[in-house]
């Protein structure tokens, strides 16, 4: 980047380290950062969209719907978020794969199936192996994406089961009286009011999603943990322009601060969340609001 850095076996010190820190690797690990926090933003109203989807169904009177609710919530905390995502991701590849494949080659005669092997014809590949490295890395942080949001949009659905269930049922009742249909009363009393009871699971939610993310590379996503562990490795002159030691330590306590900050942050947003939502509530907050303004 620097014009002094075409020759870093004559640099030393501060001049040294500036060449170091922007070579191409800690610019894409500098970008990593970005892809945690752009995952986290994305799958965060992803995973709130399946849990509303998955509470709803679970407390609905239909019985099939009901029961594919309570399913999905339990089938998906029950599994160890690492086997999950491990065999999952693999699945959903080869399902799009399969569909595409039935597609594009109806004449294909071979068996998908060759043993371990899930062989499908070339245009049925996801990406194609003729697309640029940005298809690729899409395609893997859209998989990254979809698998965090239906791991996490289990335990949202649980959550959210929960807060319905704390609305004060008389308020139901109370609202059907007044002539809302069963519509009506979910969406205008029961949403509006489930919210405040659901916030403290669904702040503890995102920070365990916060601390899952370096489960990215096991997904192929070349994340902040991978690049961590690659820069912070011995690197010696044969291999690198830039030779130093095991600086491991240092790039993870990077992360640690990283980590720190991002949870810090969010902690005060949740509490400025909870304040809002407390206004009018009959909570212990809403209460101690009403208190206050008098």
């Amino acid at each position: 980047m620097f014009s002094y850095c075409t020759d870093p076996s004559t640099l030393e010190g501060l001049t040294w380290l500036s060449c170091y820190l922007s070579t191409g690797k800690h610019m894409a690990f500098y970008l990593s950062f970005l892809t945690v926090i752009a995952l986290l933003l994305i799958t965060a109203p992803v995973a709130l969209l399946f849990g509303f989807a998955g509470a709803s169904a679970a407390r609905s009177r239909f019985l099939p719907l009901s029961l594919l609710g309570k399913t999905y919530t339990a089938i998906v905390r029950g599994v160890p978020d690492i086997a999950f995502f491990m065999f999952f991701v693999i699945a959903l590849d080869q399902a799009f794969e399969y569909l595409r494949h039935k597609v594009k080659c109806p004449d294909w005669s071979e068996p998908i199936r060759q043993g371990s092997d899930f062989v499908v014809c070339t245009q049925a590949k996801l990406p194609l192996s003729t697309s640029p490295q940005w298809v690729h890395e899409v395609y893997g942080f859209s998989l990254a994406v979809l698998t965090f949001s239906i791991v996490f949009g289990a335990f949202a659905a649980n959550v959210l089961y929960g807060a319905m269930r704390a609305v004060p049922h008389a308020q139901l009742e109370t609202a059907e009286a007044y002539g809302m249909t069963s519509r009506q009363t979910f969406w205008r009393i029961l949403v509006p009011q489930m919210w405040i009871f659901a916030l403290p699971g669904l702040s503890n939610l995102w920070m365990i999603l916060v601390k899952a993310t370096p489960l990215l590379f096991l997904l192929g996503v070349e994340d902040i943990v991978y690049w961590a562990r690659e820069l912070g490795g011995t690197k010696t002159a044969r291999f690198s322009d830039y030779p130093h030691g095991n600086w491991h330590a240092i790039y993870f306590f990077g992360l640690l601060v990283f980590y720190l900050m991002l949870t810090s942050v969010s902690e005060r947003i949740f509490k400025r969340i909870t304040r809002r939502l407390s206004h009018g509530q009959a909570t212990a907050a809403g209460e101690a609001q009403r208190k206050a303004a008098q």
